[in-house]
């Protein structure tokens, strides 16, 4: 199913576009049957083009991908996964992490996508709280998912994609058949759990359904200046495990049949990145805006020949500046876009249908009611400032907060979803971003919770209070910044900080430490003893302290 195609639509208004837009969801769908079938229609063409760090090369076809499928939910089944059951998946770009999401999907189980980049912590949390009982990962993180075998009690099976033995990925797939009858399931199951941060306490599982990759496609579509096109080839630096590399990537590109470029590496190297782009001929992507930043930093890049069609940008705000290098620099128009796990893909820009304004969030994408409301859900007047918000009768809509029906319902605004961004629409019908209406901290692309942050922190032994706050970043948007209070008798130093911010990145991910950290006195605190949060960016901002 394609929604627009240039053809029929570039030449349409936008308005009438939208307004005579109908979704038609089949009561049956399940995304693994989608996103594989070119692996029956077309076995031979491309489906992942793979490139990692370490100079290998490799390309996989679609009948490919679509037998190992058939064979890993064969060995899914065979080891007593079912309908409903949760399995993790911690891979990093490659193909064996498609394989894992389409074989989850066929067997009507439910994917727990888990970044290569989380420790100790952040796994055992989202392992204990899914309650997953299989775990898909690569030789780097295997012993490290078997030590929290005691700490989760569901986990029975651990799955290394790169060892040879018996019970290993390579072991089951040769020993697997390569048909399969898939679980027929409704478009409204579910399909995968992914954990998003929020303001206070730990992460809540994002419980999407097989609905909502259908829900995504016209913003997919429009985002990417009506995509598919002949030739197209798709690259995103985002991680797999995250709604912008799995939603917004990986299965929509194969539900189109178009290849994708895999890059397995440690770090994200911007000039190594030019060349795969240009030898790829990469023609679409996903790029977020500190990514953008970084190939900016490329010397003399004007020395690579790129592709670029169309290039969708999402996670931060773009800002005019990056948007105008990469129109001088790859001779595209950036559609920034804006969505989250709960409710993707929803508005957005297409500058193949209509204008782009620098910095604005677009328009909604067709089937989506997306606008400024009150905290009663009524919708804000032109100009008027309110949060960003969806209905909530819309296929990409998630299904709720996993085991947490409370916070699903707080997040209601009437009949509408609230996103949590202040915004207000102009007189045009565009979108503008103005801020967070709550503390998560939108760092490098990846939206972070204080409370994990701060309760990694607290386990320092010289940690006696501490809060954390985004502040503003050139490169990544905001970055994060600790206050700590140290206990008595310990002395602040550089050596700490440093001992401190290691302490939190081993735990849960490179992204959620603190790269600043100031120690002070004591916390701003109000009458009832929760932390002033607007005092601490306010003493940021005035003394400019960058320790």
């Amino acid at each position: 199913m394609q929604f627009f195609d240039a053809e029929r639509f570039a030449s349409t208004d936008y308005n009438k576009l939208w307004s005579g837009f109908q979704w038609a969801i089949p009561r049956d769908f399940n995304i693994g049957v989608a996103v594989s079938r070119y692996g029956v229609q077309h076995p031979d063409r491309i489906a992942l083009y793979y490139e990692n760090d370490k100079g290998v090369s490799q390309q996989y076809t679609f009948g490919k991908v679509l037998a190992d499928s058939y064979r890993l939910a064969n060995a899914l089944t065979a080891l007593g996964v079912k309908a409903g059951d949760r399995v993790g998946i911690v891979l990093p770009q490659r193909v064996e992490t498609g394989v894992a999401h389409i074989a989850v999907y066929l067997s009507g189980a439910i994917s727990l996508p888990l970044s290569v980049m989380f420790g100790e912590e952040a796994l055992q949390y989202r392992l204990q709280d899914s309650s997953a009982s299989v775990v898909i990962t690569d030789g780097m993180h295997r012993e490290l998912i078997e030590s929290l075998r005691d700490q989760c009690p569901s986990l029975t099976t651990v799955i290394d994609c790169d060892a040879q033995s018996k019970g290993s990925y390579t072991f089951i797939l040769d020993a697997a058949k390569d048909t399969f009858d898939p679980v027929q399931t409704r478009a409204n199951d579910p399909a995968f759990l992914i954990y998003t941060s929020g303001t206070t306490g730990p992460p809540k599982g994002a419980l999407g359904a097989h609905r909502c990759l259908l829900g995504n496609l016209t913003g997919f579509e429009l985002s990417q200046n009506f995509f598919p096109k002949p030739n197209d080839v798709f690259w995103t630096p985002a991680d797999w495990a995250w709604t912008g590399g799995l939603l917004d990537g990986l299965l929509p590109s194969w539900y189109y049949g178009v290849p994708l470029l895999a890059y397995e590496a440690k770090g994200f190297d911007p000039e190594r990145i030019c060349h795969l782009l240009e030898k790829y001929q990469v023609s679409n992507g996903f790029i977020p805006p500190t990514a953008l930043k970084m190939l900016r930093q490329v010397e003399n890049i004007d020395r690579f020949k790129f592709n670029f069609r169309a290039v969708m940008s999402a996670g931060e705000t773009l800002g005019a500046e990056i948007y105008h290098w990469a129109a001088e620099r790859f001779s595209i128009d950036v559609n920034e876009m804006c969505g989250q796990t709960e409710m993707n893909y929803i508005v957005g820009n297409c500058s193949a249908l209509f204008d782009v304004k620098p910095g604005s969030m677009g328009k909604p994408y067709p089937g989506h009611r997306v606008d400024p409301v009150d905290a009663e859900g009524q919708v804000m007047p032109v100009g008027e400032t309110g949060e960003l918000a969806a209905h909530r009768d819309d296929p990409v809509m998630f299904l709720g907060y996993w085991n947490n029906e409370a916070a699903t319902q707080a997040k209601f605004r009437g009949e509408y979803w609230g996103l949590g961004d202040l915004c207000y629409r102009d007189e045009d019908g565009y979108l503008w971003f103005l801020g967070r209406d709550d503390d998560v901290i939108s760092t490098a692309g990846y939206r972070v919770g204080p409370g994990e942050v701060e309760d990694s922190l607290i386990k320092h032994p010289s940690v006696a209070q501490c809060a954390v706050i985004g502040v503003d970043d050139q490169l990544r948007g905001q970055i994060i910044k600790a206050y700590v209070v140290l206990v008595a008798g310990v002395e602040p130093s550089d050596a700490l900080a440093k001992e401190i911010q290691q302490s939190v990145k081993s735990r849960l991910a490179a992204h959620e430490y603190p790269r600043l950290i100031e120690f002070i006195d004591e916390l701003p605190m109000t009458t009832t003893g929760k932390v002033r949060r607007v005092a601490l960016r306010e003493l940021h901002k005035s003394n400019g302290i960058n320790s």
